[in-house]
């Protein structure tokens, strides 16, 4: 499959290729949750308080992975609902399919807790990976009718156009995006006190309760970056190529390169990454 790498020519896959079948698994599913806006039966708490999921959760999920699995059927699949809660469950499940060839990493609802609320940010996240590494990623926003798309070495996309990341070169011109974890004893804190440190010296700081959506945000340059500490790879999967295909860095707290098993994670345009870094390692201090 050939992809355009002029700017004046559209992004458009065909047949029956990886990055179609994510694309389209992503928006059936994502318009069928939205169907589903406000008349979720069933609300359950599964990490903590904050850690919400629904049958819109579980029936999204089920879908993508008849999708899937329909056009590849000998594929793996690590989905979010799929795996106990917490973060020892998580990391076994990403252990356990390490071994997979071709793995693919669902969030069915990323932002589940504004989906309950009617809150317009929420997503469906779908990464590919070959061999451990991700090879397509796939963010689709319902509320907007927003997809974002990228597929390894061959740029990322929004409405076929690339996308391309912010330009600022410093922190203080800086809108960055963070997120509160679900995990309120451990990762919480830590993130906060990023926080704390972060918020006079950027311009702004966002929450929108998706980290897919915010990872898809940078590379679209609609933010300078993005960090939070205790993700899971199916939140960053996708987010973290997008980022990558429009130019942008992303790695954990320590400056090491994208991996699937990086639970906390930091991205942005390249440019303040050393920066964003440096402060993040300086909160964290303070924090101790």
């Amino acid at each position: 499959m050939a992809l355009a790498h002029q700017e004046n020519i559209p992004f458009t896959p065909s047949g029956k290729s990886f990055t179609a079948v994510a694309i389209n698994t992503a928006a059936k599913a994502g318009e069928w949750i939205k169907s589903k806006l406000g008349s979720h039966t069933t609300l359950s708490l599964k990490y903590s308080p904050q850690d919400l999921v629904t049958e819109v959760d579980k029936g999204s999920e089920t879908m993508i992975r008849k999708l899937i699995l329909t056009h590849f059927p000998t594929h793996s699949i690590l989905g979010e609902e799929g795996v106990e809660p917490g973060p020892e469950a998580s990391a076994k499940a990403l252990t356990e399919m390490s071994g997979a060839e071709y793995l693919w990493i669902v969030d069915p609802i990323d932002g589940t807790t504004n989906f309950v609320h009617g809150f317009p940010f929420y997503t469906v996240s779908i990464a590919l990976a070959y061999k451990g590494e991700v090879i397509v990623g796939v963010v689709y926003d319902p509320s907007r009718d927003e997809l974002f798309v990228a597929e390894k070495g061959k740029g990322a996309y929004l409405r076929g156009k690339p996308m391309k990341v912010s330009g600022e070169a410093k922190l203080t011109d800086s809108l960055l995006a963070t997120g509160f974890p679900a995990d309120r004893e451990g990762a919480l804190p830590l993130n906060m006190a990023g926080l704390q440190h972060l918020a006079p010296k950027v311009r702004n700081v966002r929450i929108a309760g998706s980290a897919a959506l915010h990872l898809a945000y940078v590379a679209a340059g609609r933010l300078s970056g993005f960090w939070e500490i205790g993700l899971n790879s199916w939140d960053t999967a996708a987010g973290a190529l997008l980022v990558q295909e429009s130019g942008g860095q992303v790695t954990d707290m320590e400056g090491n390169p994208y991996s699937l098993s990086i639970r906390d994670i930091a991205a942005s345009n390249g440019t303040i990454q050393q920066d964003l870094l440096q402060e993040l390692k300086a909160a964290a201090t303070i924090g101790s």
